[in-house]
C-alpha cells in the first residue's frame, strides 16, 4: 500500500513518540486498519493509561503489535498453522490485517494487564510504515487497541482520534486516511481447528486458500472474552442504528450501499466492499449528528468483507 506522507518530518516526530512511549506515557499510531491506542506492552502502568483512557473494560484484552513475525515469536508460541498464516500474511507481498490468538510464552515481560490476565495473546504485524518504524525504533511490542473511547466508532483519520478524546487526547502520529478502515481480522489459533473470534480485514476466502481447511465461523457469545472486539454492543455511534432497511423513517439518516436514491451516504456507489470497508467509520461518525433522529443501513451483503462490515454494524446496532 501506498501512503502519502512527509517523510521530512518523520525522524523528529517518531523519537518524540519514542521518548513518551519509554515514560510510561500513550500514543495514537497509524495502522493499515485504524488508528491505535498505543502503549509499552512490557509497562504494566502505561496499559492501565490505555484502560483509563479508553473507559476499557478489564476484561477485554488488547492487541500487541510487533515489527515482524520474528519479534512476536519472542512472546508467543507458534503452531505450524499459525506459522503458515504469519508467513503468508504478515510479508509486504501479501499483507493482509490478521490477528492470531496464541498461547502466551512464559517467562515473557509481557504485561499481564495487556492479555487481561490470560494465558493467551493476540498478535499481528501491521503494515503501515509509520507504525512499522515507530515499532522497530521503540524495540518494544506495543499493545495498542483502537484509538477511541471505548464503544465509539473507531478511527479512521487523525482527525477522528483528535475529536473522540479532545483535551484528553493524546499525542497522535499523523499518517494519514487508514487504507483499510476496519479492525484485523482474529482467528484464535489455541485450538485444532482455528476459529474466527471477529472478522476483519483479512477475509474468511483468503485464510481458508492458505490453510486448506475451513475454519470455524460461529462464536459463542457467552464464552471467555479471548480478543477484542467481542463485546456484544461495540463500535456504537450515539443515535440508534436500523440495518438492512430498504426504506429509511422520517429524519432518518440512510446510509446506502450500491447503486441507490435518496441515500444521505454511500459506502459504495458500485457495490464495491473494500471500498465500503475503507468509508465505514468515516460515514457512520458523519452520520451520527443530532439533526438526525437514527441511522439507517441499507442491506450489505455478508461475502468476503461484508462479513466484517456486517459484524462491526450489528454490534453498533446492539441495545446490550
Amino acid at each position: 500500500m501506498t501512503f502519502k506522507i512527509d517523510y521530512t518530518l518523520i525522524p523528529k516526530v517518531l523519537q518524540k513518540a519514542c521518548d513518551l512511549l519509554h515514560q510510561g506515557e500513550v500514543v495514537a499510531m497509524p495502522t493499515e486498519t485504524v488508528y491505535g491506542l498505543a502503549a509499552d506492552a512490557t509497562n504494566g502502568a502505561a496499559i492501565t493509561k490505555v484502560y483509563e483512557l479508553k473507559n476499557r473494560p478489564s476484561f477485554n484484552p488488547l492487541i500487541v503489535h510487533f515489527p515482524d513475525h520474528q519479534s512476536a515469536e519472542k512472546y508467543a508460541r507458534f503452531s505450524k498453522m499459525a506459522q503458515l498464516l504469519a508467513n503468508h500474511f504478515w510479508n509486504s507481498a501479501h499483507h493482509r490485517p490478521l490477528t492470531l490468538v496464541l498461547p502466551r510464552l512464559e517467562n515473557t515481560n509481557l504485561s499481564h494487564l495487556a492479555t487481561a490476565g490470560l494465558d493467551t495473546v493476540a498478535v499481528r504485524v501491521p503494515s503501515h510504515p509509520i507504525a512499522l518504524e515507530l515499532l522497530r525504533q521503540f524495540g518494544k511490542p506495543l499493545a495498542a487497541p483502537s484509538a477511541n473511547p471505548s464503544n465509539n466508532i473507531s478511527p479512521t483519520t487523525a482527525e477522528h482520534v483528535r475529536l473522540g478524546f479532545g483535551d484528553r487526547a493524546p499525542f497522535i502520529l499523523d499518517g494519514g486516511p487508514c487504507q483499510v478502515g476496519v479492525e484485523s481480522t482474529i482467528l484464535d489459533m489455541t485450538t485444532d481447528q482455528p476459529a474466527l473470534l471477529r472478522p476483519g480485514g483479512a477475509t474468511v476466502e483468503e485464510i481458508e486458500e492458505v490453510l486448506k481447511i475451513p475454519i470455524l465461523k460461529s462464536t459463542n457469545p457467552s464464552a471467555m472474552i479471548k480478543a477484542p472486539g467481542m463485546l456484544k454492543r461495540h463500535y456504537a455511534p450515539s443515535l440508534p442504528l436500523r440495518l438492512n432497511v430498504i426504506e429509511p423513517l422520517e429524519n432518518e439518516a440512510f446510509l446506502g450501499f450500491g447503486p441507490a436514491e435518496n441515500v444521505t451516504l454511500n459506502l459504495s456507489l458500485n457495490g464495491n466492499l473494500s471500498e465500503a470497508t475503507s468509508n465505514l467509520f468515516s460515514m457512520l461518525k458523519d452520520l451520527d449528528n443530532p439533526k438526525f433522529k437514527g441511522i439507517a443501513v441499507m442491506p450489505i451483503p455478508s461475502t468476503g468483507l461484508g462479513l466484517a462490515i456486517n459484524d462491526r454494524l450489528n454490534r453498533a446496532a446492539s441495545k446490550e
